[in-house]
């Protein structure tokens, strides 16, 4: 498993947060998705072999939200 962080910009309120936690993690290779508003980003823990990083983008990209991943 790894975890990956992603800059979210264009969430307005804590449930556009859990909006794209759930849709994640209803996605086949996703563990877990941890959203938070305040910091506009993402914490996702998914499977490489199962999803690419430029999945989990496009996923919120579909929610009509901007994502990009972040290089720690």
């Amino acid at each position: 498993m790894t975890k990956k962080k992603f800059k979210i910009t264009g969430m307005h309120c804590t449930s556009c947060a859990m909006n794209i936690d759930g849709e994640l993690e209803d996605t086949e290779g996703v563990k877990e998705a941890k959203t938070n508003y305040a910091k506009q980003q993402t914490e996702v823990e998914f499977d490489q072999e199962k999803i690419k990083e430029e999945k989990i983008i496009e996923i919120i990209k579909k929610l009509e939200y901007d994502a990009v991943a972040v290089n720690e």
